[in-house]
């Protein structure tokens, strides 16, 4: 396919070229999202797709999975789906994760990407889905996602330590990674997905840094606060989650948060002083307790989250 295979490598932290300001990332963030609300697409197929795309593209970065659920979702929003047909749900998914390989110039062999299980496609019957996918996406594959605001949203809690602000980073990186998995998830933007696995993080590892974290991004000209409460509170709910499963797996090439914290212990200095060592320890406590419980989530943190809107 030479439309698809031309196409420019990019990185979902920077997937613009000609627009590289903030500014231009939340104007356009809207054009890359699904256009029918989650309650209007079948839940049944999509998760489906998901689970094969997972399949087909694990041998693959993470991100590449991560950007054929997105060209998924905005597929499935603007194209009708003949039901009981598990051959197009298979194509579908293929063409989506091909797509996604090629905008990352990952390089295949149809033969090995499709597997031994399930209907096997030609190359010309794989790019015509391919074509198809591409015209319902107006050929915006450079997909604007909650990984294009993480630079954005981290100096919001000016950490010193570059160590902090990577483990900060690396526990939102699971957040967002869980999160597109939740249909109705679909229906916040981006940027309100990427401020609420940072929210998230942030009350996780930094909890004394919490409520200035939050006023900090919730006074931001470009965040609705409305919909950052209500997407926050589906987030508290994925990052509460035990930590299993394929989501896992994806952000296994990050460097977790415990494990760039325990470096930290390790210090005798801080950048930020011992207010954050203090901090990340008693994260340290508060996780094993959490680990004890086997139902139930507090939500005190819900609470917390409203009452600091009015400091």
């Amino acid at each position: 396919m030479q439309c698809a295979t031309k196409l420019m490598e990019f990185n979902l932290e920077n997937p613009l070229t000609n627009f590289n300001t903030i500014p231009s990332l939340f104007l356009l963030e809207s054009d890359h999202m699904p256009t029918l609300k989650a309650t209007d697409i079948d839940v049944c197929f999509r998760q489906e797709a998901i689970c094969l795309i997972s399949q087909l593209s694990c041998k693959f970065h993470p991100f590449i999975s991560y950007l054929a659920v997105n060209y998924l979702d905005r597929f499935l929003s603007s194209q009708p789906i003949p039901q009981n047909k598990t051959w197009v749900l298979r194509l579908i998914a293929i063409s989506c994760v091909s797509l996604a390989a090629k905008m990352n110039r990952t390089d295949f062999s149809l033969a090995e990407f499709q597997g031994d299980g399930g209907f096997m496609f030609d190359a010309r019957t794989i790019e015509r889905m391919e074509f198809l996918i591409l015209g319902a996406l107006k050929w915006r594959m450079r997909s604007i996602t909650p990984f294009s605001f993480i630079s954005f949203f981290i100096p919001f809690l000016k950490l010193k330590d570059p160590a902090l602000g990577q483990a900060l980073k690396a526990r939102a990186v699971e957040i967002i990674f869980k999160a597109q998995t939740v249909t109705k998830l679909l229906e916040f933007k981006p940027s309100i997905i990427a401020a609420s696995a940072f929210l998230f993080a942030s009350h996780e590892l930094f909890p004394l840094q919490f409520p200035c974290y939050h006023k900090a991004i919730s006074s931001c000209l470009y965040v609705h606060k409305e919909n950052l409460l209500k997407c926050y509170k589906w987030v508290q709910k994925i990052g509460k989650e035990r930590e299993e499963g394929s989501m896992m797996d994806m952000a296994s090439s990050w460097n977790t948060a415990v494990n760039v914290l325990d470096q930290q212990f390790s210090c005798s200095e801080s950048g930020n002083g011992s207010a954050i060592t203090t901090a990340a320890l008693s994260v340290r406590r508060e996780r094993e307790m959490k680990r004890r419980k086997m139902n139930g989530y507090p939500n005190n943190e819900t609470a917390h989250l409203s009452q600091v809107q009015h400091c």
